[in-house]
């Protein structure tokens, strides 16, 4: 049951990329129109086209790194105890350092 919910919501982090993407070009459109009809500059039309493949960009990687993390956490089921704690040690010490880096 768990795995047939990790793929549901694969499919529909998925399916939302597509929607954004599909939003993405047919905004482009509308702001391609609005330039030619005037009622918006083209270096406002382009920063538009920017901000919008900017936000695609993010969802796509925020996506990614969700999907990432659920193959990590599958992969985590399958070891043992004495993996799983060395694993913790070495995460800890990942989060001491980039806490010390941050400062």
């Amino acid at each position: 049951m768990f795995k047939n919910l990790e793929n549901d919501m694969k499919k529909i982090v998925l399916a939302g990329i597509g929607a954004l993407a599909t939003t993405v070009e047919k905004s482009k459109e509308l702001i391609d129109e609005l330039v030619k009809k005037g009622e918006l500059t083209v270096e406002q039309g382009k920063a538009l086209n920017q901000e919008l493949k900017h936000d695609l960009k993010t969802k796509k990687q925020e996506t990614e790194s969700a999907i990432c993390v659920e193959k990590v956490s599958e992969q985590l089921k399958s070891l043992n105890a004495a993996d799983l704690e060395k694993i913790k040690e070495k995460l800890a010490q990942l989060e001491q350092e980039n806490n010390s880096n941050g400062e």
